[in-house]
Protein backbone atom coordinates (compact mmCIF):
# COMPACT_ATOMS: atom_id res chain seq x y z
CA UNK A 1 0.00 0.00 0.00
CA UNK A 2 1.02 3.61 -0.45
CA UNK A 3 2.39 5.14 2.78
CA UNK A 4 1.56 8.61 1.47
CA UNK A 5 -1.20 9.60 -0.88
CA UNK A 6 -0.02 11.34 -4.02
CA UNK A 7 0.28 15.07 -3.48
CA UNK A 8 -2.43 17.17 -5.05
CA UNK A 9 0.13 18.66 -7.44
CA UNK A 10 1.34 16.24 -10.13
CA UNK A 11 4.84 17.61 -9.57
CA UNK A 12 5.33 15.66 -6.34
CA UNK A 13 5.06 12.03 -5.33
CA UNK A 14 6.76 10.11 -2.53
CA UNK A 15 6.44 6.68 -4.12
CA UNK A 16 5.66 3.28 -2.63
CA UNK A 17 6.39 2.15 0.88
CA UNK A 18 9.73 0.37 1.35
CA UNK A 19 9.90 -3.02 3.06
CA UNK A 20 11.34 -3.09 6.55
CA UNK A 21 14.35 -4.94 5.19
CA UNK A 22 15.20 -2.17 2.73
CA UNK A 23 18.69 -0.70 3.18
CA UNK A 24 18.73 2.63 4.93
CA UNK A 25 21.01 5.62 4.97
CA UNK A 26 20.68 7.78 8.08
CA UNK A 27 17.21 6.34 8.69
CA UNK A 28 15.85 7.01 5.18
CA UNK A 29 15.07 3.99 2.93
CA UNK A 30 16.96 3.69 -0.32
CA UNK A 31 14.60 3.61 -3.31
CA UNK A 32 13.86 0.39 -5.18
CA UNK A 33 15.73 -0.14 -8.40
CA UNK A 34 13.58 0.27 -11.48
CA UNK A 35 16.30 -1.54 -13.43
CA UNK A 36 19.75 -2.87 -12.50
CA UNK A 37 22.01 0.00 -11.59
CA UNK A 38 19.26 2.61 -11.98
CA UNK A 39 17.61 3.31 -8.62
CA UNK A 40 14.21 4.92 -8.68
CA UNK A 41 14.36 8.56 -7.59
CA UNK A 42 11.80 10.77 -5.96
CA UNK A 43 10.23 13.24 -8.34
CA UNK A 44 11.54 16.75 -8.05
CA UNK A 45 9.13 18.68 -5.73
CA UNK A 46 9.67 21.91 -7.61
CA UNK A 47 6.03 23.05 -7.49
CA UNK A 48 5.01 21.83 -4.05
CA UNK A 49 2.10 24.13 -3.10
CA UNK A 50 2.72 26.30 -0.04
CA UNK A 51 6.10 24.80 0.89
CA UNK A 52 8.00 28.10 0.83
CA UNK A 53 5.30 29.75 2.94
CA UNK A 54 5.42 26.85 5.39
CA UNK A 55 9.18 27.18 5.74
CA UNK A 56 8.78 30.91 6.35
CA UNK A 57 6.22 30.19 9.09
CA UNK A 58 8.77 27.86 10.72
CA UNK A 59 11.56 30.45 10.51
CA UNK A 60 13.40 28.61 7.72
CA UNK A 61 13.28 31.31 5.05
CA UNK A 62 16.95 30.74 4.21
CA UNK A 63 16.33 27.09 3.32
CA UNK A 64 14.07 27.65 0.32
CA UNK A 65 16.66 26.32 -2.11
CA UNK A 66 16.56 22.99 -0.26
CA UNK A 67 12.85 23.05 0.60
CA UNK A 68 11.97 19.96 -1.41
CA UNK A 69 14.89 17.97 -0.02
CA UNK A 70 13.96 18.93 3.55
CA UNK A 71 10.35 17.89 3.05
CA UNK A 72 11.30 14.58 1.41
CA UNK A 73 13.83 13.75 4.14
CA UNK A 74 11.24 14.36 6.85
CA UNK A 75 8.27 12.66 5.25
CA UNK A 76 9.83 9.39 4.01
CA UNK A 77 11.64 8.55 7.26
CA UNK A 78 11.27 4.83 7.97
CA UNK A 79 9.31 3.47 10.94
CA UNK A 80 10.51 0.85 13.40
CA UNK A 81 9.23 -2.73 12.93
CA UNK A 82 5.81 -3.25 14.50
CA UNK A 83 5.48 -5.37 17.64
CA UNK A 84 9.25 -5.56 18.06
CA UNK A 85 9.48 -5.29 21.86
CA UNK A 86 11.58 -7.97 23.55
CA UNK A 87 9.54 -10.70 25.25
CA UNK A 88 10.78 -9.49 28.65
CA UNK A 89 9.34 -5.97 28.14
CA UNK A 90 5.58 -5.51 27.93
CA UNK A 91 3.90 -2.44 26.40
CA UNK A 92 2.84 -1.46 29.96
CA UNK A 93 6.45 -1.57 31.19
CA UNK A 94 7.58 0.53 28.26
CA UNK A 95 4.77 3.04 28.89
CA UNK A 96 5.84 3.48 32.54
CA UNK A 97 9.42 4.27 31.48
CA UNK A 98 8.28 6.70 28.76
CA UNK A 99 5.89 8.36 31.23
CA UNK A 100 8.76 8.90 33.66
CA UNK A 101 10.96 10.29 30.85
CA UNK A 102 8.21 12.79 30.00
CA UNK A 103 8.23 13.99 33.60
CA UNK A 104 12.03 14.36 33.62
CA UNK A 105 11.93 16.10 30.24
CA UNK A 106 9.39 18.64 31.50
CA UNK A 107 11.23 19.17 34.79
CA UNK A 108 14.49 19.95 32.97
CA UNK A 109 12.74 22.21 30.43
CA UNK A 110 14.19 20.41 27.42
CA UNK A 111 13.22 20.93 23.79
CA UNK A 112 10.29 18.98 22.40
CA UNK A 113 12.40 17.23 19.75
CA UNK A 114 14.66 15.89 22.52
CA UNK A 115 11.81 13.87 24.01
CA UNK A 116 10.78 12.32 20.68
CA UNK A 117 14.37 11.42 19.84
CA UNK A 118 14.89 9.88 23.29
CA UNK A 119 11.82 7.65 22.90
CA UNK A 120 12.91 6.70 19.38
CA UNK A 121 16.35 5.68 20.67
CA UNK A 122 14.72 3.68 23.46
CA UNK A 123 12.50 1.81 20.99
CA UNK A 124 15.42 1.28 18.60
CA UNK A 125 17.52 -0.25 21.39
CA UNK A 126 14.65 -2.49 22.50
CA UNK A 127 14.17 -3.64 18.90
CA UNK A 128 17.88 -4.49 18.66
CA UNK A 129 18.04 -6.91 21.57
CA UNK A 130 17.21 -7.91 25.12
CA UNK A 131 17.40 -5.69 28.18
CA UNK A 132 17.24 -6.57 31.87
CA UNK A 133 14.07 -5.25 33.48
CA UNK A 134 15.87 -3.71 36.44
CA UNK A 135 17.95 -1.70 33.91
CA UNK A 136 15.00 -0.36 31.93
CA UNK A 137 14.97 2.98 33.74
CA UNK A 138 18.74 3.32 33.26
CA UNK A 139 18.28 2.65 29.55
CA UNK A 140 15.61 5.35 29.33
CA UNK A 141 17.76 7.95 31.08
CA UNK A 142 20.76 7.09 28.91
CA UNK A 143 18.62 7.53 25.78
CA UNK A 144 17.50 10.93 27.06
CA UNK A 145 21.13 11.88 27.74
CA UNK A 146 22.14 10.91 24.18
CA UNK A 147 19.16 12.82 22.76
CA UNK A 148 20.22 15.91 24.71
CA UNK A 149 23.63 15.74 23.06
CA UNK A 150 21.90 15.77 19.67
CA UNK A 151 19.28 18.47 20.32
CA UNK A 152 20.22 20.67 23.29
CA UNK A 153 22.67 23.57 23.57
CA UNK A 154 23.17 23.01 27.32
CA UNK A 155 23.48 19.43 28.58
CA UNK A 156 22.12 18.20 31.91
CA UNK A 157 24.83 16.87 34.19
CA UNK A 158 24.96 13.06 34.42
CA UNK A 159 24.97 13.36 38.21
CA UNK A 160 21.74 15.38 38.04
CA UNK A 161 20.06 12.66 35.97
CA UNK A 162 21.19 10.08 38.53
CA UNK A 163 19.73 12.22 41.30
CA UNK A 164 16.38 12.46 39.50
CA UNK A 165 16.29 8.66 39.40
CA UNK A 166 16.70 8.54 43.21
CA UNK A 167 20.29 7.33 42.76
CA UNK A 168 19.15 3.96 41.45
CA UNK A 169 22.32 3.92 39.34
CA UNK A 170 25.65 5.74 39.39
CA UNK A 171 27.20 8.25 37.01
CA UNK A 172 29.60 5.58 35.77
CA UNK A 173 26.73 3.19 35.04
CA UNK A 174 24.94 5.92 33.09
CA UNK A 175 28.01 6.59 30.94
CA UNK A 176 28.51 2.86 30.32
CA UNK A 177 24.86 2.60 29.25
CA UNK A 178 25.42 5.51 26.85
CA UNK A 179 28.33 3.66 25.25
CA UNK A 180 26.23 0.50 24.88
CA UNK A 181 23.47 2.47 23.14
CA UNK A 182 25.89 4.08 20.69
CA UNK A 183 27.50 0.72 19.96
CA UNK A 184 24.26 -1.22 19.49
CA UNK A 185 22.73 1.48 17.27
CA UNK A 186 26.01 1.87 15.37
CA UNK A 187 25.88 5.63 16.03
CA UNK A 188 22.78 5.96 13.82
CA UNK A 189 21.11 8.68 15.85
CA UNK A 190 19.61 10.92 13.16
CA UNK A 191 15.82 10.78 13.11
CA UNK A 192 13.40 13.45 11.81
CA UNK A 193 10.82 13.04 14.54
CA UNK A 194 7.04 13.32 14.29
CA UNK A 195 7.05 16.72 16.02
CA UNK A 196 9.00 18.20 13.12
CA UNK A 197 6.59 16.52 10.71
CA UNK A 198 3.66 18.00 12.61
CA UNK A 199 5.05 21.53 12.48
CA UNK A 200 5.62 21.27 8.75
CA UNK A 201 2.22 19.73 7.98
CA UNK A 202 0.39 22.24 10.20
CA UNK A 203 2.17 25.12 8.47
CA UNK A 204 1.30 23.68 5.06
CA UNK A 205 -2.35 23.26 6.09
CA UNK A 206 -2.58 26.67 7.76
CA UNK A 207 -3.82 25.09 10.98
CA UNK A 208 -4.85 27.39 13.83
CA UNK A 209 -2.85 27.56 17.10
CA UNK A 210 -5.72 25.75 18.88
CA UNK A 211 -5.59 22.87 16.38
CA UNK A 212 -1.80 22.73 16.64
CA UNK A 213 -1.92 22.55 20.45
CA UNK A 214 -4.48 19.74 20.42
CA UNK A 215 -2.55 17.86 17.73
CA UNK A 216 0.64 18.21 19.79
CA UNK A 217 -1.21 16.67 22.75
CA UNK A 218 -2.44 13.73 20.66
CA UNK A 219 1.06 13.23 19.24
CA UNK A 220 2.70 13.25 22.67
CA UNK A 221 0.08 10.81 23.96
CA UNK A 222 1.09 8.41 21.19
CA UNK A 223 4.57 8.16 22.74
CA UNK A 224 3.06 5.97 25.46
CA UNK A 225 1.58 3.53 22.92
CA UNK A 226 3.97 0.80 21.79
CA UNK A 227 1.95 0.23 18.61
CA UNK A 228 2.50 3.85 17.53
CA UNK A 229 6.26 3.25 17.31
CA UNK A 230 5.56 1.11 14.25
CA UNK A 231 4.16 4.03 12.25
CA UNK A 232 6.19 6.46 10.17
CA UNK A 233 6.76 9.86 11.85
CA UNK A 234 4.95 11.64 9.03
CA UNK A 235 1.90 9.42 9.36
CA UNK A 236 1.80 9.83 13.15
CA UNK A 237 1.90 13.60 12.72
CA UNK A 238 -0.80 13.53 10.03
CA UNK A 239 -3.05 11.37 12.23
CA UNK A 240 -2.69 13.77 15.18
CA UNK A 241 -3.36 16.82 13.00
CA UNK A 242 -6.34 15.27 11.23
CA UNK A 243 -7.85 14.13 14.55
CA UNK A 244 -7.40 17.60 16.04
CA UNK A 245 -9.14 19.19 13.04
CA UNK A 246 -11.97 16.67 13.31
CA UNK A 247 -12.44 17.28 17.05
CA UNK A 248 -12.36 21.08 16.83
CA UNK A 249 -13.87 21.72 13.40
CA UNK A 250 -16.42 18.91 13.15
CA UNK A 251 -16.99 15.76 11.14
CA UNK A 252 -15.64 15.76 7.62
CA UNK A 253 -12.99 18.32 8.44
CA UNK A 254 -9.50 17.43 7.26
CA UNK A 255 -6.39 19.61 6.91
CA UNK A 256 -5.61 20.67 3.39
CA UNK A 257 -3.51 19.64 1.62
CA UNK A 258 -3.91 16.00 2.70
CA UNK A 259 -0.97 13.60 2.51
CA UNK A 260 -2.73 10.42 3.66
CA UNK A 261 -6.08 8.79 3.04
CA UNK A 262 -8.57 8.26 5.90
CA UNK A 263 -7.90 4.50 5.74
CA UNK A 264 -4.18 5.11 6.29
CA UNK A 265 -4.80 7.35 9.31
CA UNK A 266 -7.79 5.60 10.89
CA UNK A 267 -6.03 3.00 13.09
CA UNK A 268 -3.59 5.49 14.58
CA UNK A 269 -6.30 8.11 15.14
CA UNK A 270 -8.33 5.49 17.02
CA UNK A 271 -5.26 4.70 19.13
CA UNK A 272 -4.79 8.39 19.99
CA UNK A 273 -8.48 8.88 20.77
CA UNK A 274 -8.50 5.87 23.12
CA UNK A 275 -5.44 7.19 24.92
CA UNK A 276 -7.04 10.62 25.33
CA UNK A 277 -10.32 9.17 26.64
CA UNK A 278 -8.49 6.87 29.03
CA UNK A 279 -7.24 9.87 30.99
CA UNK A 280 -4.64 9.66 33.75
CA UNK A 281 -3.91 6.11 34.88
CA UNK A 282 -1.22 4.89 37.31
CA UNK A 283 2.14 5.06 35.57
CA UNK A 284 0.69 6.81 32.50
CA UNK A 285 -0.54 10.19 33.73
CA UNK A 286 2.31 12.58 32.85
CA UNK A 287 1.03 13.75 29.45
CA UNK A 288 -2.56 14.20 30.63
CA UNK A 289 -1.49 16.21 33.71
CA UNK A 290 1.02 18.25 31.71
CA UNK A 291 -1.60 19.38 29.18
CA UNK A 292 -4.24 19.95 31.87
CA UNK A 293 -2.25 22.91 33.24
CA UNK A 294 -3.18 26.51 32.43
CA UNK A 295 -0.07 27.07 30.29
CA UNK A 296 -1.46 24.41 27.96
CA UNK A 297 -5.03 25.79 28.23
CA UNK A 298 -6.41 22.61 29.81
CA UNK A 299 -6.08 20.84 26.46
CA UNK A 300 -6.28 17.31 27.87
CA UNK A 301 -9.52 18.11 29.72
CA UNK A 302 -11.00 19.72 26.62
CA UNK A 303 -10.03 16.69 24.52
CA UNK A 304 -11.90 14.32 26.85
CA UNK A 305 -15.05 16.45 26.66
CA UNK A 306 -14.98 16.89 22.89
CA UNK A 307 -14.14 13.25 22.15
CA UNK A 308 -16.88 12.17 24.56
CA UNK A 309 -19.39 14.32 22.71
CA UNK A 310 -18.33 12.85 19.37
CA UNK A 311 -18.74 9.32 20.72
CA UNK A 312 -22.18 9.98 22.17
CA UNK A 313 -23.37 11.77 19.04
CA UNK A 314 -25.17 10.20 16.07
CA UNK A 315 -23.12 7.69 14.06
Amino acid sequence: SQPLSVWQSSAFSLGAEEPLSAPVHDGVPVGRSASPGHPERLQEPCALPGLEEALSALGLEGEREYAGDIFTEVMVCRALPRMALPHSVTPEMRAVVVDWLIQVHEFLGLAGDTLYLAVHLLDSYLCAGRVRLHRLQLLGVACLFVACKMEECVLPEPSSLCLLSADSFSREELLRAERRILSRLDFRLHHPGPLLCLRLQAALAGSSPQVMLLATYFLELSLLEAEAAGWEPGRRAAAALSLAHHVLDGAGSRPEPTLYSPAELGPLQACMARAALRGPTPGQAAVFLKYARPQHQGTSLTAVLLLGCLQSGPP
